[in-house]
């Protein structure tokens, strides 16, 4: 799993409501990672994005939709798989993305905010639960690859391998405050590897 723009600040062609679409989401993640989510106030966040306050509340309506919008966009935006033909080129790959994106003091402080949110917010943490869903299925098929290489066992559950790869370096994000640097995702990569060789998310009869 991982996150990181393409090409951060750019905006999407689509006209004006794609502009103001990327001026307000803009804008809320900038309250989200400076201020966290009991700050986010629609008639704020148009304010910041220099856009009409009934346009916000006509399109977005809550606080939760916007911070629901906010997290597929970035879904919708992240960088696609990298494929190396190995799959511990392709576990480093993403756990590099995930540490960039985690050590970054905006994005970082964002995913801060919207996971606090989400232990308290159903809304919030649907939103959360389905880019997290997005972002591991676009990595999965590393694994699948991997399987068909014959690197990992048949049965080999790819999406829990793409997870063990992140979990570390969330740890170290929200509990221990430990660096967040390349070595450790290079780490957590090495372990989902090696444990994945070893059959630890080989499926059971009844499922992984």
């Amino acid at each position: 799993m991982g996150f990181e723009s393409a090409d951060p600040g750019t905006v999407r062609p689509g006209g004006r409501t794609a502009r103001v679409r990327a001026a307000v989401l803009e804008a809320a993640g900038d309250t989200l990672a400076e201020r966290g989510f009991a700050h986010l106030d629609l008639a704020d966040i148009a304010r910041r994005a220099e856009v009409g306050k009934t346009t916000v509340y006509r399109r977005w309506g809550t606080v939760n939709g916007l911070v629901a919008d906010l997290l597929m966009d970035m879904a919708e935006q992240s960088l696609p798989r990298t494929e190396t033909g190995s799959l511990l080129g392709d576990l480093k790959a993403n756990a590099r993305l995930v540490q960039r994106t985690l050590a970054d003091p905006r994005q970082g402080a964002l995913f801060k905010a919207v996971i606090a949110a989400a232990t308290c917010e159903s809304k919030t943490a649907e939103a959360l639960h389905r880019f997290y869903d997005i972002r591991v299925k676009e990595w999965a098929p590393c694994v699948e690859q991997a399987i068909d290489r014959g690197e990992v066992p048949e049965g080999t559950d790819a999406r829990e391998v793409i997870r063990a790869v992140s979990a570390p370096l969330y740890y170290r994000l929200l509990t221990s405050g430990d660096s967040l640097d390349e070595a450790a995702a290079d780490r957590a990569a090495e372990a989902a590897v090696v444990a994945a060789r070893a059959g630890a998310y080989v499926r059971g009869e009844g499922g992984p």
